[in-house]
């Protein structure tokens, strides 16, 4: 039986609930979904669809740093959009961070959801090899 491990960092926002911001066991990190937030200030991030995916992958480049990994090693991610009409900008943003030249991105599900924490207009989860 291998041991949950919490994973916690101050580059992302604090859990503010019965979460964690990360939990990894048997080689694998489990994220929890993660908003546009700074970390320092715990408020959402001004502008649109690109700066708040922007902000969401830097909060989640924080926690697969804590834990010891990196996009590199991401398998699969789900991102909430507000509303798909946005999908395009967040790709965008997105393909940066998980297919730069040469990388193979992950498996991803897109959906738009009715409402998200805050009103933000995207949340993104994410499971890595550690």
């Amino acid at each position: 039986m291998s041991t949950k491990t919490v994973i916690a960092t101050s580059g992302a926002p604090a859990a503010i609930g019965p979460y964690s911001q990360a939990t990894k066991a048997n080689g694998f990190l489990f994220t929890s979904g993660q908003i546009a937030l700074d970390p320092a200030t715990m408020q959402v991030v001004s502008g649109g669809i690109a700066e708040q995916t922007t902000r969401v992958l830097e909060n989640l480049k924080a926690v697969l740093e804590e834990a010891g990994t990196s996009f590199g090693n991401v398998l699969k991610t789900l991102v909430f959009l507000k509303d798909m009409n946005d999908f395009a900008g967040m790709n965008e943003v997105y393909a940066r961070y998980f297919a730069p030249e040469g990388v193979t991105p992950p498996a991803r599900s897109t959906v738009e959801v009715a409402r998200l924490p805050k009103d933000v207009l995207v949340e993104i989860e994410l499971v890595a090899l550690v």
